[in-house]
Parts: C-alpha cells; sequence; structure tokens
C-alpha cells in the first residue's frame, strides 16, 4: 500500500527498501561560521514515511538512526528524503 506523502504525493518503495525524510544540519556554527556544503555532516536521523514490501523491521513513522553516507537522496516538492535499504538503517529511535 502506498503511503501520502504531504498533499497528494504517493510513494511506494520496492522490496527492501524505506522512504525517509530528514533535516539537513545548520548552515551555521553556533559561532556564526557559515559552512559549505562540502563541511557540513551529513544527516543521521530521520522518520521513515513508507516501506518496502519486504521491509520488516521498521514501519511508517518510526523515528530512525542510519548509516552516515547510506542511501540515495532525492528532492520531492522542494522536500528532501532519502530511499535506503532496510540494512542500511541502525536502529529506531524511542522516547
Amino acid at each position: 500500500m502506498a503511503e501520502a506523502m504531504k498533499s497528494t504525493l504517493k510513494f511506494k518503495p520496492l522490496k527492501e527498501r524505506v522512504f525517509v525524510s530528514y533535516a539537513e544540519e545548520g548552515e551555521k556554527t553556533a559561532g556564526g561560521i557559515y559552512l559549505p556544503d562540502t563541511a557540513k555532516e551529513k544527516p543521521q536521523k530521520g522518520k521513515v514515511e513508507a516501506v518496502g514490501s519486504e521491509v520488516k523491521e521498521v514501519k511508517v513513522g518510526d523515528a530512525i538512526l542510519f548509516d552516515k553516507y547510506s542511501g540515495s537522496k532525492i528532492t520531492i516538492d522542494g522536500a528532501d528524503y532519502l530511499i535506503l535499504k532496510e540494512e542500511d538503517i541502525l536502529g529506531i529511535l524511542s522516547h
């Protein structure tokens, strides 16, 4: 089943892939220094927006940690997303 994304956008990852929303780290340090894109840390936290049919460990809505350089970054309607393999997910965050 496809999960709704924002307005009417629907996306269904295939097999063991997970569709994740995330926020880029800030572009300015606490001391006011602006960082170029190449110096910024890649995000490692995100929220599961949709899962493929073979995903067993995570579900839509889970907050997750993932490998720093994993997945494929895509932009849809101005928002950044990652498409990850389930094996690249390190764990589920809970409060």
